[in-house]
């Protein structure tokens, strides 16, 4: 974009630049991509729910199967999932994801009962095979009885985007504290293997993975780490905090170490993907 680098383009006028953008302008230019990434999220996600409907949000459980352990407990069809492991739980997507993270370990569940009765059950994770491999499983199945409509599908959009939003800011946490490896992430490669299986599967499930993909590009561009357009977001507020503009050149160079910092990244990632593929 004109005007992002330090050296001036002598052939764009100067008002035209962004540099020689005011405080405001230069602010809306830069969270527009970030912006754009969760509407088109949005939109999609109304399509997705118009075309297949809407499930609970919320985690209820609709069946217990007899041959796991949690038959034996007091966990019954009908009962919400409010906690998991010290974990308050107030969505589908936020329970399967800290049960990813457990990573088949036994699991403190917190429910509510139909009778509004609170109750905290420990329930050990069973080892069984599924599509040939050796998954952890409780044995119970969530609701997903579906409604369909305008306003629902439109909640669905907003709700859904907001939910996938907590996973990530989750995932972050959990990379940060280790509980989830930089092999948990995929790249360029990991997701051209993804969207690859997805389209055999389906539009729907297609348009569903793309909101996704935008949901995530504009939540790490959100973020305030150089080289991110919320890198550089930061740097236009600490200027309206010190009431005068940064040095270009010392901005400039911390966003190119943030940028190479991110390439080395992508290197990793990209190196675990291609392992990912030679392993499957």
């Amino acid at each position: 974009m004109a005007g992002e680098e330090i050296e001036e383009d002598k052939t764009i006028p100067p008002k035209k630049q962004l540099f020689n953008k005011k405080w405001h302008e230069k602010v809306l230019i830069t969270i527009a991509g970030i912006l754009f990434n969760f509407l088109l999220a949005i939109i999609l996600l109304f399509f997705v729910g118009l075309r297949v409907g809407i499930t609970p949000y919320k985690p209820y459980i609709a069946s217990v199967e007899p041959e796991y352990e949690i038959s034996h407990s007091n966990i019954r069809k009908g009962d919400q999932i409010i906690g998991y492991n010290d974990h308050n739980i107030h969505s589908v997507d936020q329970l399967l994801l800290e049960m990813t993270v457990n990573n088949g370990k036994n699991g403190e569940f917190v429910v509510k009962h139909e009778n509004g009765k609170i109750e905290q059950i420990n329930i050990e994770a069973t080892l069984v095979e599924e599509n040939g491999e050796m998954v952890y499983k409780y044995g119970f199945s969530l609701e997903n009885h579906r409604r369909y409509g305008i306003l629902p599908s439109l909640q669905y959009a907003f709700v859904k985007t907001g939910s996938l939003v907590e996973q990530m800011i989750l995932t972050i946490k959990y990379l940060i504290i280790g509980k989830l490896k930089l092999n948990n992430l995929s790249g360029p490669v990991g997701i051209y293997s993804v969207v690859s299986s997805v389209s055999q599967t389906g539009l729907i499930n297609l348009i569903y993975l793309t909101a996704y993909i935008c949901i995530n590009v504009g939540f790490l561009n959100f973020l305030p780490i150089p080289a991110f357009d919320g890198g550089r977001l930061l740097f236009l507020i600490i200027e309206k905090i010190r009431g005068k503009k940064l040095d270009p050149k010392v901005e400039n160079i911390i966003h190119s170490i943030g940028f190479y910092l991110l390439m080395l990244l992508m290197i990793v990632i990209t190196y675990n993907d291609i392992i990912k593929l030679f392993q499957k």
